[in-house]
């Protein structure tokens, strides 16, 4: 992580060890006993209190903002295989825009480089789709327990009335499994070479549904959308149907899809979702080469000497750090953030090291006359303001990493349009935690820091008055 916040500008790789060189510093330099500190601290504890929850606010909201940029690296960086090279139209970056025609795609499929299993090509053709399905209102009387909070139930007007699903159509799941190295839970199976259902299902029903596999992320907010009880049923599994245009979906596997893109889409026939959501080109095909150099020599010639149709070929790994686009902006909105609640600490530790002084000029006098100089009562004063941010620090790195494996809906994109609604997860790191402290410990620094300039400004005999 500190690596990609420095890059972004957010913080210095070496800036840990910059704040404990400080602190380890200032610990030298001051002789003023600590524990004539820690006593000033406890006969303000109110004030010290509430400074330091400004501190647990400020870094608690920090780590979980930090969390979710972490969740949203490791989604979109982990998707990209480096030996896939993704075939979309002539000027297209995402896959949402791009059509091929099906007479392109039967040359596409021979071109050297792609692996093959005997006579099959690996190469995925995929039909991607955004629609609008309408969700059920749910009674209250209906609702599960897990959904009530300390204010009663999530008021009906607040409860999402749809949702955007993403559907891929593909031809053959086998081989789209295998190019993008997904799998099934062991109670799945992919969808059959009809895409339909044959025979009732497992309460009796023996209408034609269309059968569907999907992402663990998407199943869990489906269960939720459906109003089940989180505790009992956390997701849809095999078996489950939903509604969607109409028609009846049988879920016939979920994928191990988590920290993928994936995760948050639904895999369908190619044949029967295309036409029936008014797309029937494909809008990519992904193919699997032999390792990194290889793609990287079919995506060259596809995009310089391929000359059957105009295609536009993107190494998967370059795709889908495109759309990380939107994480570098949430980067510069937690920047701009941190910056505002930075300064808010800061003027919080600064009122309440003003009044520690205002009330304790007596206490510098006599700390003058022990012998203790000038730089070390500016260190003791400044060492007090890096303890309350210590602990408020501490404290918000403490919560904040309760949000750990949460849970948030978001999208990404390349920020030319399009992009993809991802169900993603939120990551705390060891290396999150440290921005957060670090940031305590410099906010602490700066309140503290003018405050004890003015305490050692104060003369011995006009202290002592």
């Amino acid at each position: 992580m500190f690596d990609r916040l420095f890059r972004y500008g957010v913080f210095d790789q070496a800036a840990p060890l910059y704040a404990l060189g400080i602190v380890a510093l200032l610990l030298l330099l001051s002789r003023v006993p600590l524990s004539y500190n820690f006593y000033n601290l406890l006969t303000r504890w109110k004030t010290t209190a509430l400074t330091a929850l400004a501190f647990t606010l400020v870094t608690g909201l920090l780590v979980v903002m930090l969390a979710f940029v972490e969740g949203m690296e490791i989604l979109t960086l982990g998707s990209g295989r480096p030996a896939n090279v993704i075939i979309l139209a002539e000027g297209s970056t995402d896959e949402s825009f791009s059509n091929l025609a099906f007479s392109d795609v039967g040359d596409l499929e021979n071109q050297p480089g792609i692996l093959r299993d005997g006579d099959r090509p690996r190469l995925s053709r995929e039909t991607y789709l955004i629609v609008n399905q309408p969700l059920k209102e749910i009674a209250e009387a209906d609702l599960p327990q897990s959904w009530k909070t300390l204010w009663g139930y999530l008021p009906a007007a607040k409860r999402a009335k749809r949702r955007f699903l993403q559907i891929r159509g593909i031809d053959d799941p086998q081989i789209s499994a295998q190019v993008h190295g997904l799998q099934l839970f062991d109670d799945g199976r992919w969808f059959s070479p009809a895409g339909v259902s044959e025979g009732a299902d497992a309460g009796g029903d023996a209408s034609p549904k269309i059968e569907v596999v999907v992402g663990e992320g998407i199943a869990k907010q489906m269960a939720r959308d459906q109003g089940l009880d989180e505790r009992t049923k956390p997701r849809l599994d095999v078996g489950d149907t939903f509604e969607l245009n109409d028609r009846t979906w049988l879920i016939t596997g979920v994928m191990k899809s988590e920290g993928l893109t994936f995760d948050s889409e639904l895999w369908a026939k190619r044949s029967l979702v295309g036409p029936m959501f008014g797309k029937e080109t494909y809008s990519a095909l992904v193919a699997e080469t032999a390792d990194a150099a290889a793609a990287l020599r079919l995506k060259n010639y596809l995009n310089n000497d391929y000359k059957k149709s105009a295609v536009n070929g993107v190494l998967e790994t370059d795709y889908y750090q495109g759309l990380n686009e939107t994480n570098k902006q949430f980067l510069v909105a937690i920047q701009f953030l941190t910056v505002v609640m930075a300064i808010g600490g800061i003027f919080g530790v600064m009122n309440t090291m003003y009044a520690s002084i205002n009330q304790r000029t007596r206490d510098i006098g006599v700390l003058r006359l022990l012998g203790f100089n000038r730089v070390q009562v500016l260190t003791s004063f400044l060492l007090e303001s890096i303890m309350i941010a210590l602990v408020g620090g501490a404290l918000g790195c403490f919560l904040g990493q309760f949000s750990d494996g949460w849970t948030a809906n978001s999208v990404v994109s390349s920020g030319q349009g399009g992009g993809k609604f991802v169900v993603l997860r939120l990551v705390v790191t060891a290396e999150t935690i440290a921005v957060g402290m670090v940031i305590a410990l410099a906010m602490g620094f700066l309140g503290g820091l003018l405050p004890s300039l003015q305490a050692i400004r104060l003369r011995i005999l006009n202290a002592l008055r």
